[in-house]
Parts: C-alpha cells; structure tokens; sequence
C-alpha cells in the first residue's frame, strides 16, 4: 500500500491512453491495452494467481468511461464492454511502477501460448 493521491486522472482524446499523477510527484501514463489485459477484475485476476486469465486480442481497446468509486478509486469502461475492473490509487501506484516488467511478461505469455494483442479477424494499423 502506498499513501500516493491523485492529483489529476486524465483520459486522453483518443481514449487509448489513462493518465494519472500522484501527489508525490510521479505520473504515469497507461495504455488502455496494457490497463485492460491488468484489470483488477475477478474475471481477469481470478480468485487465486492460478485462476488469472491472459486477455489476448486487446491491442485497439480504448476506454470509454472513467466513473469515480468514492474517494479511492475509478472503474474504467472499455469499449469491448469490460468494466468490473475498480481500479485504486495503490493499483494505479503499482501497475505505474511495474509496467515494463509486467508488460513484458505479458507478451511472454502470449508468444508462449500462440496468442495476438491483435483481435481474431483483424489487421495492424501502422
């Protein structure tokens, strides 16, 4: 647990990347992709670490809605109409801090069991 406020969450306008500044001075900027394949959801992490889902096929999810939970966190709608996830300010904190190690595991674990980021039926946009 960190004691780390927001002082501002934005989303930005192409709905594909979350913002989010803490107190301390530290932001983050997190990708809608890399937030959707994190959500702290039941569906995504399961009720044990053996029970976590990889979330493939999510490289063009965008965000569609940040609605605020009290004083301690937000749920994100995604537009592949996921939004059980309640997102913290320490889950922000932590998924900030390790974003590069937790997002390289994710792609191991997509190459390891054959998977995209890219949806079934769909093509990369460069």
């Amino acid at each position: 647990m960190t004691d780390a406020w927001p002082t501002e969450i934005r989303l930005h306008k192409d709905r594909r990347t979350l913002s989010v500044a803490f107190d301390d001075g530290v932001a983050y900027d997190l990708p809608a992709e890399y937030l959707r394949v994190e959500s702290p959801s039941a569906e995504v992490q399961g009720h044990s670490p053996a029970d976590r889902q990889l979330v493939p096929g999510k490289r063009e999810v965008r965000i569609s809605e940040v609605i605020p939970v009290g004083h301690y966190a937000v749920r994100l709608v995604f537009d592949d109409s996921h939004s059980t996830g309640i997102f913290t300010w320490d889950t922000f904190a932590q998924l900030g801090r390790e974003q590069d190690e937790r997002w390289k595991r994710y792609l191991q674990e997509l190459a390891a069991k054959n998977l995209s980021r890219d949806a079934a039926g769909t093509t990369r946009h460069h």
